[in-house]
């Protein structure tokens, strides 16, 4: 198969710098679009730790080490903070599956290569994994929910597509029912695998025994 990763999806490194212009000599301010991108970095970081509950934005701003008023300078709620790593997740995760629609030539590769990334994704990026299950998001405005929701429904979407297609090779009386079943049970196996892998504190990686299992249901 084509190599696809979830390599490239992964964040930058975090960085840390105050706000204030009291900065060490030679040392330069971050650019607005910089900040927004070390408030979002930071964020993430902070749900990468188990345990945590509801991050505040004093909590955010003590760790960037800046006021809350300078977050607001470039969001303008928490709400938006964390749509903005919604964003993050669509755009990696979507980059990847149009990569695997354009190099994988059949439709059983191509719904086990979209499970594979999506779970390398999640594996990659733990503080991520926390939004896309909704547990960073329990207290946050419902909106944010129902996004990840619809991420999901699109996941199945393009797996019902694919799957089809590979029905249709194999030569099944009903593809369409038979992809339309197998792609919700590949999104649930997703979503659980996730969330086993956030509620063990990342410790039961998403991935374990992932080509055994894929190669029993996606033929």
């Amino acid at each position: 198969m084509s190599d696809v990763s979830a390599d490239a999806a992964s964040p930058p490194a975090d960085t840390e710098g105050p706000e204030t212009p009291a900065v060490p000599a030679g040392r330069k301010r971050p650019r607005p679009g910089e900040r927004r991108v070390q408030i979002l970095q930071t964020l993430a970081g902070m749900l990468e730790q188990p345990g945590t509950e509801r991050i505040t934005t004093a909590a955010l701003a003590a760790r960037l080490e800046v006021s809350e008023a300078a977050l607001y300078r470039h969001f303008a709620s928490k709400a938006q903070m964390f749509e903005g790593l919604i964003d993050f997740i669509e755009s990696s995760v979507f980059t990847l599956v149009n990569q695997i629609t354009e190099r994988e030539s059949t439709g059983a590769a191509q719904a086990q290569k979209m499970v594979t990334v999506l779970l390398q994704f999640g594996e990659k990026n733990p503080g991520m994994t926390r939004v896309m299950v909704g547990d960073a998001l329990v207290f946050e405005h419902e909106r944010l929910v129902a996004r990840m929701s619809q991420f999901f429904d699109r996941v199945e979407s393009q797996l019902r597509v694919s799957l089809r297609s590979a029905a249709d090779a194999a030569g099944s009386p009903t593809p369409t029912v038979e992809a339309q079943a197998l792609a919700s049970a590949l999104v649930s196996l997703v979503i659980g695998r996730l969330h086993r892998y956030a509620r063990s504190g990342f410790k039961r990686l998403p991935t374990e025994h992932l080509e055994l299992a894929l190669a029993h249901l996606v033929r």
